[in-house]
């Protein structure tokens, strides 16, 4: 019977959780159905059905409301697990501390403008013969500018001095693939991450900063 009733409470607890983070819940449902949908496609259909989705030039010259937001519906790489954790630690962390609302802005911040900074950025590569032409139809789907960008803000969510130690694995993250590889995608994430720092009006008023070391005494005792 004690058995029974602390799974209920683990199941009412884990409920609570969701409820607490609807915004990221939901979004991940969307995309849990989506990536079931990918795996009954076949290679070919996927990848033209991914392009049409994607954010690169050709489809943003052509739509770009409808690629912006139906990119962000779908992961490319088939995984949708390694999503759950991350939206979990990350997402749902920064929506039940923000708000719903100033959570998505930081969102739809991060995706659009990384998004539009980085294709304006290889559209100028590719006119200047630093890119190839081909490169105005590259597959550039999926959720991680907005996640980059919740990353940044979540910044302030830490006290200092554990803040800087966060912000520096951040920026080292980023800059690393940046420096090392340099493409548009490297390009967008690190500009996602400034543009999450770049939000911290919403942050203000959002209650006392998380301090690791309280965290740790309270869990000692």
């Amino acid at each position: 019977m004690n058995r029974v009733i602390r799974i209920r409470r683990r199941l009412r607890a884990v409920a609570g959780y969701v409820r607490s983070a609807p915004g990221t819940y939901v979004w991940l449902l969307i995309l849990f159905v989506t990536t079931v949908a990918l795996h009954y496609m076949s290679p070919a259909f996927e990848r033209e059905f991914l392009r049409q989705r994607s954010t690169n030039i050709h489809e943003l010259s052509r739509d770009p409301v409808r690629v912006l937001i139906s990119s962000a519906m779908w992961i490319d790489s088939g995984h949708w697990l390694p999503y759950a954790a991350l939206y979990t630690g990350f997402h749902a962390q920064a929506e039940r501390w923000l708000g719903t609302l100033r959570w998505l802005a930081v969102c739809v911040a991060a995706h659009v403008l990384a998004t539009l900074i980085s294709e304006l950025t290889l559209l100028n590569a590719i006119r200047e013969g630093a890119a190839p032409h081909r490169a105005v139809d590259t597959l550039d789907i999926g959720v991680s500018y907005a996640l980059a960008g919740v990353v940044g803000v979540l910044t302030y969510r830490i006290a200092a001095p554990w803040r800087y130690l966060y912000l520096a694995a951040v920026l080292a993250i980023v800059l690393v693939p940046l420096v090392t590889g340099a493409t548009f995608t490297d390009f967008g994430h690190f500009l996602s991450v400034l543009i999450g720092l770049a939000c911290y009006p919403l942050v203000r008023g959002r209650g006392k900063a998380w301090n690791p070391k309280e965290t740790l005494t309270t869990l000692r005792g």
